[in-house]
């Protein structure tokens, strides 16, 4: 969609959200300086206090949006918890965005194993090498695991840790937002009660 507004044609009986964020990302795509796929994901700790952190969405469809990450780090662990998050998605370019939130599954080991087997070489040691959101002693000790794992794995194919792999957020909810003039920005909210539900569409106040 190349319009610089919502329009009664996105909000008809048959439109969908994952039809209308693809068309959203592809717009993105074209106008973003750099990754148009980041977005912020939101987590919770054991104690109620939320986390938010940009991360790179790596696949949708009509089951959820899903990302990768070491599940010992601590976004993993935070939605290993809790087993819900959400994230918005800021174009600027667009002025546009488009949040979400929703339940969380684990995505199938032949899933994170076909994306992992796609990254480039130096990523997957990376994927080793890093005990992300763990304190590091020096940049040194993170350069000196990263050269002991290219040794070990000099040869062949790297397997996928089992601590990696991907996260997909089943929404219940997803929001697109546009600016408009004197802040009477267009919002549309796709909701529905469980992941497997019918959505509503509804048209809300900026």
């Amino acid at each position: 969609m190349s319009s610089s507004e919502l329009t009664t044609r996105d909000f008809t009986e048959e439109s969908q959200p994952f039809e209308l964020f693809g068309q959203w990302l592809k717009d993105a795509e074209a106008s973003e300086p750099n990754d148009p796929n980041a977005v912020a994901l939101a987590t919770v700790d054991e104690h109620g206090l939320p986390n938010v952190r940009m991360v790179l969405l790596k696949g949708f469809d009509e089951h959820g949006f899903v990302f990768y990450t070491n599940f010992e780090s601590q976004k993993g662990q935070e939605i290993l918890g809790q087993k819900k998050a959400a994230m918005v998605f800021h174009w600027k370019s667009l002025r546009r965005q488009v949040r979400l939130r929703g339940e969380v599954e684990v995505v199938s080991d032949a899933e994170a194993d076909a994306y992992y087997a796609s990254r480039p070489r130096g990523s997957r040691i990376g994927a080793w090498a890093s005990k992300q959101s763990r304190p590091l002693e020096s940049r040194f000790a993170l350069e000196k695991s990263v050269a002991e794992y290219t040794a070990r794995y000099a040869i062949g194919e790297i397997p996928r840790p089992a601590h990696w792999s991907g996260f997909r957020i089943k929404p219940v909810s997803i929001e697109f937002w546009h600016d408009r003039q004197f802040r009477l920005h267009d919002r549309i909210e796709f909701r529905r009660k469980d992941p497997a539900g019918a959505w509503e569409k509804v048209r809300m106040y900026p």
